[in-house]
């Protein structure tokens, strides 16, 4: 009878330091994803801008073709890598969509830097849009580009959270001085 209180004892001992044991971790593992595993939204930057051909058409109507090559930079601050499927980019032009730039399936690593590069088709019949011709010879033009990245999100290597980004990218076309510029905000949503 004395063992079977020793081992009572003893397995109550056992169990308790083992719940306080994995108490104190999931208190750890929940400050940490609270703090430092909580999703960061990316810095987007607009590397270079390329065209690759520029045609206007003037006759029967004033049209524009044009082949953009694009280089994008994410910078991701997140301990966790995003792996995307494929997706289009939109580019407007005061709310009149313009061009669409495929993105194909790719992963942006944890805590790095990571380049995505695209083409865009521009095509625009002028008399649709006639204030484009107006900001041309203005000298800026600005356009809106939207996109929606669905994929998902790992962490520590075996945690995968399903994950939307969506980024808005304003541009500014410097039209004399062969110059763009952009501000994009990024958003993600677990």
């Amino acid at each position: 009878m004395s063992c079977g209180l020793k081992c009572s004892k003893g397995l109550k001992i056992c169990c308790g330091v083992t719940t306080v044991l994995l108490i104190v971790v999931l208190v750890i593992l929940v400050v940490l994803f609270i703090t430092d595993f909580k999703p960061k939204d990316p810095k987007i930057t607009l590397q270079s801008v390329t065209i690759q051909k520029i045609h206007v058409n003037v006759l029967p109507i004033i049209d524009l073709n044009a082949s953009l090559a694009i280089v994008v930079t994410v910078d991701n601050p997140n301990h966790g890598s995003f792996r995307y499927q494929n997706s289009t980019a939109y580019l407007n032009y005061r709310g009149n969509p313009l061009a669409e730039a495929p993105l194909n399936e790719d992963t942006i690593p944890a805590r790095k830097a990571h380049n995505i590069s695209t083409s865009l088709n521009v095509y625009v019949d002028i008399t649709e849009v006639p204030e484009l011709f107006k900001d041309y010879t203005s000298g800026i033009i600005n356009f809106t580009s939207t996109t929606t990245l669905v994929g998902k999100v790992k962490i520590l290597k075996f945690i995968k959270i399903k994950a939307t980004s969506y980024s808005t990218c304003d541009l500014f076309v410097y039209v004399h001085d062969h110059i763009v510029n952009s501000t994009c905000s990024v958003k993600i949503k677990l």
